[in-house]
């Protein structure tokens, strides 16, 4: 019998919209704690006989919760999603964003693409197996701050190393229109800081200007950019075949008439997989000390204190690997015929299947809903992509955990 599921393309159950309209009721903005979400999840998985961990952050205010569900040889799959949500304030919204409220065939509140549909549906299909009938045990994984820079799931991966928890696969299901992703960029997000010397801006030979050179950096980083579009690698695959380099955000100078001491700046370097991101941080501290620090130094001679004045500074604020996940894995395999897709795709977007592939554990990702609807006033996820990854869901957990393993499956 095929395992390809017949994807219904009608609404879901009922009980999986009742489970998404309490999840986007929890106010999880990553500002503030996702507790609430996490130990009414935390009950609701215990009383259906599962074994729950939960690893805090450091303030005890924010946890991830891993649940294992069934008994069996070899630890499973792995469905991870994060349950954090980007804010509202400032949105236009039609209703209020943190009540579900259905809209035609959509679901519309925060978090409803990306992606407490997806929970929602792991959540309200696992009620309708009995732990008894499963060969392997399935998985949950749900992170806090994920928007943050994929921070959370690092503090639950690590509590699976060092217990010896090892599963064998994991799906990520952020929203992909319910088709197979296997590859994603990596992301290294950073904070340049540029201290000069103030001075009276009629007397700019005793200054050192922060926000001029600041743009002298950020010209170069544009340059680098330039030259990666360009000279590539390029993967035709990826709707932005190249990666990227932008500056996003800047700030330097106080009034008019000053000139500033000191200027930053927040850049983010998004890179196909195989290219090491190092190498654009190397060239851009080469170009600091053999350019901008030779001009600060002679510039602050005339300033008065050429030993302390001028300096450049980067930080690391969030950085996550790419996925690169072989179509021959037998993950990808396995949910590609259930999809019964003929090929993968890529995305721009980053997700925490990078981490969980970089812990050795193969992943994917494959969600409801579309990614350009995420973020925005008016949220929405629709009634027929809960309802094909109810399918995927149920047919990937009776293909790969319920009874005995077919050769080549995922255990």
């Amino acid at each position: 019998m095929s395992l390809a599921t017949p994807f219904r393309g009608a609404e879901p159950s009922p009980e999986t919209l009742m489970t998404l309209n309490e999840l986007i009721g929890f106010k999880t903005v990553s500002r503030d704690s996702n507790l609430g979400l996490i130990e009414w999840a935390r009950d609701y998985l215990q009383a259906l006989g599962a074994s729950v961990r939960l690893t805090y952050d450091r303030s005890t205010k924010k946890a991830n919760l891993f649940a294992t569900y069934g008994e069996g040889p070899g630890f499973g799959t792995v469905f991870s999603g994060h349950t954090d949500v980007v804010p509202a304030d400032g949105q236009n919204w039609d209703s209020d964003p943190f009540i579900a409220t259905r809209v035609g065939d959509r679901v519309v509140g925060r978090g409803s693409c990306d992606m407490k549909g997806f929970l929602a549906v792991c959540l309200t299909r696992l009620r309708l197996i009995p732990a008894q009938t499963l060969h392997t045990p399935i998985h949950f994984s749900f992170s806090y701050d994920e928007e943050l820079g994929c921070l959370g799931v690092r503090g639950l991966l690590e509590d699976l190393r060092a217990n010896g928890i090892r599963p064998v696969a994991c799906i990520v299901g952020e929203p992909t229109m319910m088709q197979p992703v296997l590859a994603h960029k990596g992301k290294q997000a950073y904070r340049c800081s540029v201290h000069g010397h103030s001075a009276h801006s009629s007397s700019p030979q005793l200054a050192i200007n922060a926000v001029d050179f600041s743009a002298e950096l950020i010209v170069k980083i544009r340059e680098i950019a330039g030259t990666a579009r360009t000279a590539g690698p390029w993967d035709e695959a990826f709707d932005v075949p190249y990666s990227t380099i932008v500056t996003t955000v800047i700030q330097g100078g106080t009034v008019i008439n000053t000139i500033p001491d000191r200027c930053e700046f927040v850049f983010e370097h998004r890179f196909l997989p195989g290219v090491d991101p190092r190498q654009v941080m190397d060239e851009l501290r080469c170009y600091v000390e053999r350019e901008m620090l030779p001009q600060m130094r002679l510039q602050a001679g005339y300033a008065g204190d050429a030993e302390t004045i001028g300096s450049v500074e980067f930080e690391v604020l969030s950085a996550y690997p790419g996925l690169d996940t072989s179509a021959g894995d037998s993950l990808a395999r396995r949910a590609m015929h259930i999809l019964g897709a003929d090929r993968a795709n890529k995305v721009g977007f980053g997700t925490e299947a990078g981490l969980f592939s970089a812990a050795g554990i193969p992943a994917m990702v494959c969600g409801p809903g579309d990614i350009a609807h995420a973020h925005k006033p008016n949220e929405f996820v629709t009634l027929d992509q809960l309802a094909r990854c109810e399918d995927f869901f149920d047919a990937y957990v009776r293909a790969t955990s319920m009874g005995p393993v077919a050769a080549g499956g995922v255990a």
